[in-house]
């Protein structure tokens, strides 16, 4: 009976002792699956955050290789002058449409140039591919205000020059004309630079004497829609000379006569731009009954630099003596182009000169200079760069343009 007892009583304790151990293994079994199952889990949750890490790091990475390009950016050919012969050059507005050409001259020649804008109507594309160089600097400053610079030479050409441009905001045209040549005039003063002021033909007004030489005074209207430019201009040239014989500031004065070219703005109003605008869009060419005689942008640049380097003090008309109907003009762009587009006539703006032709004998005598890029080439390089600017806005890429801005009413200008 105790041997039955014992016997019943070891088999209890090893069928709990069975039910535990299986228990054990069981629970070490869910264990060990769980611990599969969130590691499973945590490489997949650790997959998602590398991705997502990845997503955000690629455009860095996409910056970096950005940069790194414009570290081993390649610039156009500079010629390499000694010390005694590079010169230390301001530009005004050398981020315009003239400015910008006479940069590349300037640069590539191996003088070391700082461009000063307030980007009004230029545009920083127009020199961006000097912005890194050695010998570049471009500071955005209003020549309105001071400016303290170590310089050889200055080239003062900022001022709006388009009549939709000047004409927006004429206070502040008449302040960069004679507010900002009195400051780089005292610029010049103080460090000794030579300073040449692009003045215009537009301080004949609307001529009574045809061709106009230098020493004709001009017809301007003095409280006309224009007077903000050809005034401004006018007591620019009187501040220059003014200068020169007070403080001894070497100074040189070149009347610009109509420029074309490629970084011209497309909306600035002027004849050639409006006319190649017009054809490639199809639109109607709008023409009147002035003569106009505009000339390529290499042409004029050259002209500066001679005559900033010449003993010329006076001032000296550089433009084109052929002149042309602004019809004429009209249909030679129309067949350039190979536009479909009408031809209209409208009445002139008010004090819009009716003719212009510049007398530049003084230019061929004393600088050995005159237009020599023919006005079909230079037309067809214009039209290509026209034509190019309409393909990037097609594209939806954004180009700054120098269209008015209309003026709500009570809004205060900054003038």
């Amino acid at each position: 009976m105790v041997s039955k007892a014992l016997l019943r009583l070891v088999s209890a304790v090893n069928r709990r002792r069975m039910k535990l151990l299986l228990g054990i293994a069981l629970l070490a079994y869910v264990a060990f699956y769980s611990f599969l199952l969130n590691r499973s889990i945590q490489e997949n949750g650790e997959l998602k955050i590398e991705s997502k890490i990845e997503e955000i790091v690629e455009p860095l990475r996409e910056k970096i290789r950005d940069l790194e390009k414009s570290f081993t950016q390649k610039y156009p050919p500079v010629k390499f002058l000694s010390e005694k012969d590079r010169k230390r050059i301001l530009i005004t507005g050398g981020a315009g449409f003239v400015g910008s050409h006479l940069t590349d001259k300037l640069m590539m020649d191996g003088h070391e140039v700082t461009v000063v804008d307030n980007f009004f109507t230029g545009r920083k594309r127009n020199v961006e591919h000097w912005i890194g160089h050695e010998n570049f600097e471009l500071i955005n400053h209003d020549v309105v205000e001071p400016l303290y610079i170590e310089v050889d030479q200055i080239y003062h050409l900022a001022s709006p020059a388009s009549p939709p441009n000047y004409m927006y905001n004429p206070i502040k045209t008449l302040k960069t004309n004679t507010i900002g040549t009195l400051n780089m005039l005292g610029l010049a003063k103080r460090v000794g630079a030579r300073l040449l002021l692009a003045s215009t033909s537009e301080v004949y007004g609307d001529p009574e004497v045809h061709p106009q030489s230098e020493d004709y005074w001009g017809h301007v209207n003095p409280i006309g829609p224009r007077a903000c430019y050809d005034e401004g201009k006018r007591v620019a040239e009187t501040m220059c000379y003014a200068y020169m014989k007070q403080e001894g500031v070497e100074v040189r004065v070149a009347r610009i006569f109509n420029t074309f070219g490629p970084r011209m703005h497309m909306n600035d109003g002027r004849v050639v731009s409006n006319f190649i605008l017009q054809a490639l869009q199809g639109e109607p060419l709008t023409v009147g009954s002035l003569t106009r005689l505009p000339f390529y942008s290499s042409d004029l640049v050259n002209g500066l630099v001679a005559l900033m380097n010449s003993n010329v003090s006076s001032p000296v008309n550089l433009g084109n003596p052929e002149e042309h109907t602004i019809l004429e003009f009209a249909q030679l762009i129309k067949n350039l182009v190979g536009s479909g587009s009408e031809i209209q006539f409208l009445s002139e703006a008010q004090d819009d000169p009716q003719k212009r032709k510049p007398d530049i004998k003084k230019a061929k005598l004393m600088l050995g200079w005159e237009p020599v890029v023919p006005l079909e080439e230079g037309l067809n390089k214009a039209i290509h760069y026209f034509r190019k600017e309409l393909e990037y806005q097609a594209n939806n890429q954004y180009i700054p343009k120098p269209k008015p801005a209309r003026i709500k009413k009570g809004r205060t200008r900054h003038n």
